[in-house]
């Protein structure tokens, strides 16, 4: 683990059009993560949770600010350097799985390793590590589309893990869950945090799942609600 914060956010301002109809999606957003811990991103839809996640991760740029991910500043590199970070430090898990509906588990976890051209030998020991820590090591061959989605989900936290990120980011990733199936994920994050070392910023509105993060963050129109934030 890094000493000090993982995530540096500081002065982080989005916008979104002009003049009166402009949408202030961020303003002024500042906080640090520290590493290997997890943090519940907090507010309502149109809160600007989303629209943060993506700045953090290079996948969209502030119009001011700057965001530092393990000693990298995000805000400050250009496309190859935004892939090299997605490839490298941050990794994704969405609330729709993303996942290839022609290739099985294995290969959907595989994937990210055989783009980083990894030995194939080392590439099934990652593969079924991985499949055995999200529990699904009976289920290697199987395609998405039979699998259930909290199966699924289960699949696309292990491909994000597969090229041992520091920074896993996920959007909502219980969104298309039941409750108990959304906890059981949740769980597993948690359990990633310990057993792979990953820091994970996640967004997320669930109460009881909120209770499984070292801190939570609230977000509200754009800005951060420091009274509320537990630390």
């Amino acid at each position: 683990m890094t000493a000090g914060p993982l995530l540096t956010v500081r002065g982080v301002n989005r916008r979104f059009g002009s003049g009166p109809t402009a949408v202030h999606a961020l303003r002024d957003v500042e906080f640090d993560v520290e590493a290997g811990t997890m943090v519940a991103l907090v507010g309502r839809s149109g809160s600007g949770k989303t629209t943060l996640l993506n700045v953090i991760g290079g996948l969209d740029r502030p119009d001011a600010g700057t965001v530092h991910v393990d000693g990298t500043e995000v805000t400050a590199l250009d496309e190859d350097g935004l892939s090299r970070l997605r490839r490298e430090k941050v990794a994704y898990v969405f609330q729709t799985f993303g996942l290839i509906p022609v290739l099985s588990a294995a290969e959907n976890v595989g994937a990210p390793l055989r783009l980083a051209r990894v030995a194939p030998e080392e590439r099934e020991r990652r593969v079924e590590l991985l499949l055995d820590l999200v529990g699904l090591a009976d289920h290697a061959q199987q395609r998405p589309g039979e699998l259930s989605g909290g199966q699924q989900q289960r699949v696309a936290i292990a491909r994000a893990l597969a090229a041992s990120p520091r920074l896993l980011i996920a959007d909502e990733p219980t969104g298309q869950l039941d409750a108990e199936t959304g906890l059981a994920v949740m769980a597993l994050l948690r359990g990633v945090v310990e057993s792979e070392g990953v820091t994970v910023l996640v967004s997320t509105h669930d109460p009881v799942m909120i209770a499984l993060a070292d801190r939570t963050i609230h977000i509200s129109d754009g800005r951060l609600d420091e009274q509320k934030d537990d630390a």
